[in-house]
């Protein structure tokens, strides 16, 4: 198995080869399956493009490990379902075979939204086959019954076939082996209990790459290793082979953020047919006005490891000169920083070192009183507080933080309450919240967003140019917010 860079999966990106890998329910061995699979791929030569159905922040790390290429996910509550296609072409461009990790069950998906942004309703977007990652321990025959059941569930989700995790010995295999041929879907894998690709987990989920880089490479190899000798890399890859065309383009940063506005229709003459709304003109890639780069510093590091992609993408798009530091170990901003982007993370695991650093709040706390932009997500809204779990922080909001038995999850939907350097008021966008901390009060006299689902709240803070809020969101969605970002960048 080598790479085939001149043929379909190099250039024709509606043909890359692709297949999702979805489960039962969480904890049936996904992750493990489809990091190793990323990653045995990748060892035999072929250009692996990562991705992670929903908004998962930490899979994505590990994907990258395995592949080189940066994980990507595809959300369709957060993006909408017609952006997935075109976001999955733009994270496989160049690349000889996708692998999609898919979300919880495969037919779990937005409380009470049906089969939105389930792993199901992904595969049917990317028109891709999926490999059901079954738990076997403590069963045999019972297996094929939950098989046929995921098979039949709904006929437009093709299940391509079966990968056995956790089988105990060979007896055991040959009785679910049996069991599933009787299905009549291929079974393509067998694993065994590996305690050596266990990756440790504490109150958000798994521990991020970036905090234990060493053990994160030898887990990521045990997974390659593991897939390697216990599936049948060639049959996956032309199960992958067989995906359906796309017939989306490619999602592009620069035509996202689009700084020119099309060319104005003609005007018909008398009598003539008048143009169809719908169409718009050719037009060159739009680029940013020469000479008004603007330099947005983004926070990185152990402690804020939670991002997209296409935040920073679409900030250079939109004219920034994007440069990324590190809170536990600068002291100050980038030089010339404009405009400063914080997002999720970690920083209760680093509360003391991130308080420790006094220059770099000092250095925070005076840009944000400068009333330049800053848009700060979750973690980020957790360091502009005045303390977290009693330890100093920048102080840039009159707001306390603190560790909470109670962790708040789930997909919102939410309409910008103040004007911010983010967004105007009344902008709508859908988020997600993904945290164990309280940060009293929950809202500044200007909030960042009002929730219009599940529950009916403010939430947030709008500050001077300071936009700090729980919620996460995909700018993807909602380009204007990184245009609109950097504009307040050149003119703060």
């Amino acid at each position: 198995m080598t790479s085939s860079n001149s043929g379909s999966g190099s250039g024709s990106g509606s043909a890359v080869p692709r297949l999702v890998v979805a489960a039962p329910s969480s904890g049936s061995g996904k992750t493990t399956v489809a990091t190793g699979l990323m990653a045995a791929l990748a060892g035999r030569g072929l250009a692996v493009s990562p991705h992670k159905v929903g908004p998962d922040y930490i899979d994505p790390g590990y994907h990258a490990l395995a592949t080189g290429r940066v994980g990507r996910n595809l959300d369709a509550y957060l993006c909408g379902p017609e952006l997935v296609g075109p976001l999955f072409l733009h994270g496989a461009r160049g690349c000889d075979i996708a692998v999609v990790e898919g979300v919880m069950g495969l037919y779990d998906g937005a409380a009470g939204e049906g089969e939105l942004a389930s792993t199901a309703q992904v595969a049917k977007l990317l028109r891709a086959p999926v490999v059901l990652v079954v738990d076997a321990s403590s069963q045999s025959r019972s297996v094929a019954a939950l098989v046929h059941g995921f098979v039949s569930w709904d006929p437009e989700v093709r299940i391509g076939g079966v990968i056995l995790n956790k089988v105990a010995s060979d007896r055991h295999e040959v009785l679910v082996r049996e069991a599933v041929d009787s299905v009549g879907v291929p079974v393509l894998g067998v694993l065994r209990r590996a305690p050596q690709v266990d990756v440790p987990a504490r109150h958000l989920g798994l521990v991020p790459v970036a905090e234990r880089r060493s053990q994160a490479v030898e887990a990521v190899a045990a997974m390659a290793a593991q897939v390697a000798d216990g599936c049948d890399l060639e049959a996956l890859a032309g199960l992958a082979r067989s995906a359906g065309a796309l017939s989306c383009a490619a999602w592009d940063a620069g035509e996202a953020v689009d700084f020119s506005p099309p060319p104005p229709l003609p005007v018909p003459s008398p009598g003539a047919v008048p143009p169809d709304p719908r169409f718009r003109p050719e037009r060159p890639r739009p680029q940013a006005p020469d000479g008004l780069k603007a330099r947005v510093a983004v926070a990185g590091g152990a402690a804020f490891t939670f991002s997209y992609a296409e935040h920073t993408e679409l900030l250079a798009a939109a004219g920034a000169e994007v440069v990324t530091f590190d809170p536990l170990r600068d002291e100050e901003l980038p030089e010339g920083t404009a405009g400063l982007v914080i997002g999720g993370g970690f920083p209760e695991v680093y509360a003391a070192e991130l308080s420790a650093n006094e220059g770099l709040r000092k250095s925070v706390a005076e840009l944000a009183l400068s009333g330049a932009p800053v848009a700060a997500e979750c973690a980020g809204l957790l360091y502009l507080c005045r303390e977290l779990d009693g330890l100093p922080m920048c102080g840039v909001l009159d707001a306390s933080a603190r560790m909470s038995e109670r962790l708040t999850l789930g997909y919102r939907d939410a309409v910008a309450v103040s004007d911010s350097a983010l967004a105007g008021a009344g902008t709508r966008l859908r988020g997600h919240e993904f945290h164990r901390t309280v940060v009293e009060p929950g809202a500044g006299v200007a909030p960042a967003w009002g929730m219009r689902a599940p529950e009916r709240r403010v939430e947030g803070f709008v500050e001077r140019g300071v936009h700090a809020s729980y919620l996460h969101t995909h700018w993807a969605a909602e380009p204007g917010v990184a245009r609109r970002f950097v504009e307040r960048c050149r003119t703060s």
